[in-house]
């Protein structure tokens, strides 16, 4: 139980609580009042009045206990619609955490509570608004099979709820999982509906994502990529193209590049270039070279990041040299990632345009990208005296999922700041747990 409220309390300080005294409740010889409550409840989510299900679940989402899920999983199929909506909240209610924002005057953390997401909200808001707590298989088996509820709404709550909870799931599971959810993601690619073909793949493009310790992607999700890529809809292929950049999915590189160099009226001629970029492969190496000299920034962008990524392939002199009389901050925050990714140099550039609102997120991605191996390069930003940079140090490495920053991450964990503890405390617990190696 102590595992349990630990790794809780790091997340969600108010459901900690709730936590802490139903499992002593339950610990109590005899039949405990909270023990009574729950039982009763669990056995309401079948009554046969769909108005007392529903009751029950707002219940049982307002209390927030985690022992809720599986119960609660049965409904996210039920047959009714409100109900399966509902369902679908209470499980993303009892997974996502709330955030540690400010002290409060006693020095305490103050809690900000999260406004009620809509599952894609919480999808597109990334992997740390999941809690540390392990979902149940009936949860996520329950959302996969929701997807394909004939209610386009309901499945697509499912879906990104699906999309939103795997997040935090360790190399065993998320390998099990991604097999055996394969063809059911799969054949959401050929729904009528465009929105939940777009859902698909942006699922697809984030759960599918290639990790340094990852084999190649199987190549049923790979080429269902490849021919959303003619979907009819801008959107779905725009997410497909990102999708493929995201699983660095090889046999993409010749088509990708056959779109840039014979673009249709419409393409998306920078989401193809990034989507190159990030599969990073060497045949790829002549047109970043080509791009350097684009005219748009963002193709300028994007290209040193390619070649950023081919080590050994590329040298940072080469670009250095085409960039000469560069000026725009975001190609010059590209060759900041450049010269670190290929000539080892300081990441202190990257890490001051993080208090930079129009380079933030750009800086992040860079820094994430670059953290697995080399820990030790944020050291002394973690001690750096503003709370904002400490706060995305903590949120950096949990998210690049290498143990060896736990030295690193341990002391913010301790932070006399409740924000820069929480952060701390979290990527503490998750690194803890991670098996992920730094990438070679």
């Amino acid at each position: 139980m102590f595992t349990a409220f630990n790794a809780i309390s790091h997340c969600n300080p108010r459901r900690a609580i709730v936590f802490a005294a139903f499992s002593l409740a339950l610990a109590v010889p005899g039949t405990s009042i909270a023990q009574v409550q729950f039982e009763d409840a669990v056995k309401d989510l079948s009554n046969e009045n769909a108005s007392v299900r529903l009751k029950t679940l707002q219940a049982l989402r307002d209390a927030g206990y985690p022992e809720a899920a599986v119960p609660v999983s049965n409904l996210i199929i039920d047959k009714q619609d409100s109900i399966q909506l509902q369902a679908i909240a209470t499980e993303l209610d009892l997974f996502l955490t709330d955030k540690v924002t400010a002290r409060k005057e006693a020095g305490e953390p103050a809690v900000e509570k999260r406004s009620s997401l809509s599952a894609e909200a919480a999808f597109e808001r990334g992997p740390l608004v999941v809690s540390l707590r392990t979902v149940p298989s009936e949860v996520l088996n329950a959302l996969r099979v929701a997807a394909h509820d004939e209610n386009a709404h309901v499945a697509s709550e499912a879906l990104y709820a699906f999309g939103a909870l795997t997040a935090q799931q360790d190399d065993a599971a998320r390998s099990i999982l991604q097999r055996v959810s394969q063809e059911d993601l799969v054949a959401m690619l050929e729904s009528r509906n465009s929105n939940l073909r777009e859902a698909a793949v942006r699922v697809i493009g984030r759960f599918y994502a290639r990790r340094s310790t990852d084999p190649p992607v199987d190549a049923t999700i790979g080429d269902s990529l490849l021919a959303a890529l003619n979907d009819k809809d801008r959107g779905v292929r725009t997410a497909a193209m990102e999708a493929l950049g995201n699983i660095r999915y090889e046999p993409a590189v010749q088509p990708l590049t056959d779109l840039i160099k014979t673009p249709v009226k419409g393409a998306n001629i920078n989401g193809t270039l990034d989507a190159l970029a990030r599969i990073a492969s060497p045949q790829s190496a002549p047109l970043f070279k080509e791009q350097l000299t684009s005219k748009s920034a963002v193709c300028r962008t994007i290209a040193v990041e390619g070649l950023a990524r081919l080590k050994g392939t590329v040298k940072l002199g080469e670009i250095q040299t085409a960039l000469t009389k560069e000026r725009d901050d975001e190609v010059l925050l590209a060759q900041s990632f450049a010269a670190t990714m290929l000539a080892d140099a300081p990441i202190d550039q990257l890490g001051e345009a993080l208090v930079r609102p129009r380079l933030h997120d750009q800086a992040r991605r860079y820094l994430v990208e670059l953290a697995p191996g080399h820990a030790s390069r944020f050291g002394r930003h973690a001690l750096d005296p503003d709370t904002r940079i400490r706060v995305e140090v903590a949120e950096i490495l949990t998210l690049a999922g290498d143990r060896s920053a736990l030295p690193i991450v341990t002391p913010l964990a301790s932070d006399q700041d409740p924000a820069v503890a929480f952060a701390g405390g979290r990527a503490v617990a998750q690194l803890r747990q991670t098996g992920a190696k730094p990438a070679s």
